[in-house]
């Protein structure tokens, strides 16, 4: 008898975290936009908490400060960022289809999420200060370089050529190209964001050999 309670008592007990963490996520993605339009700097709980439908005691009780909600939102926001070259990837069936896929992505995702992934670029600058933020952001960032990876590992392939970089390498040099295309279009630089999409392409081939 004492076994079985201590059996249910387990089960009630990892429901209850569950359930803490679902309602984690869910105040997590219901406050990202209020996050990102914000920024790092601005940021604290009670300013979130005037900004959203949800109380200061609620956001407190669910996390300790503003870095744990922050870092959870952009979790959440990377889950599913992470994938978004993958059904280009799958779609593509020569490499100029691959090219053409990724590059209008690339560009899609910068225009409809700006606001997102300027927290993103906000939350890993500030890693550069701030500890307590590098493990999270060191994890992210490697799930990016797996996603662009991805990428350019199939467009290797498709063109019958190899990568000519690490995937680290790889990653960097696109991500850098995406960083100063959100830095233009947050300027209203649309003739620097039309050259990089042209450019875009070539960039792609400088990391696979024989492309």
């Amino acid at each position: 008898m004492t076994e079985v309670a201590e059996t249910k008592r387990d089960r009630i007990a990892r429901r209850q975290v569950d359930k803490f963490e679902a309602r984690r996520t869910e105040l997590a993605v219901a406050t990202l936009h209020t996050l990102a339009d914000l920024g790092y700097a601005r940021t604290s709980l009670r300013e979130i908490a005037q900004n959203s439908e949800f109380s200061h005691g609620v956001l407190h009780y669910y996390f300790a400060d503003k870095r744990d909600l922050i870092t959870q939102a952009v979790r959440q926001y990377e889950a599913v960022c992470v994938t978004r070259y993958d059904e280009v990837v799958a779609n593509a069936n020569t490499a100029d289809q691959l090219r053409r896929g990724f590059v209008d992505m690339f560009f899609a995702t910068l225009a409809s999420d700006a606001p997102l992934h300027r927290l993103w670029y906000d939350l890993r600058n500030q890693s550069l200060f701030e500890e307590s933020f590098r493990t999270d952001v060191l994890e992210i960032d490697e799930r990016r370089e797996a996603m662009i990876w991805r990428v350019v590992s199939r467009y290797a392939e498709l063109s019958g050529g190899e990568p000519a970089t690490s995937p680290t390498a790889a990653y960097v040099m696109l991500d850098g190209v995406f960083q100063r295309a959100l830095l233009c279009l947050l300027s209203g630089m649309d003739e620097e964001i039309a050259k990089l999409k042209n450019e875009l392409p070539c960039v792609l081939d400088l990391v696979v050999a024989g492309a």
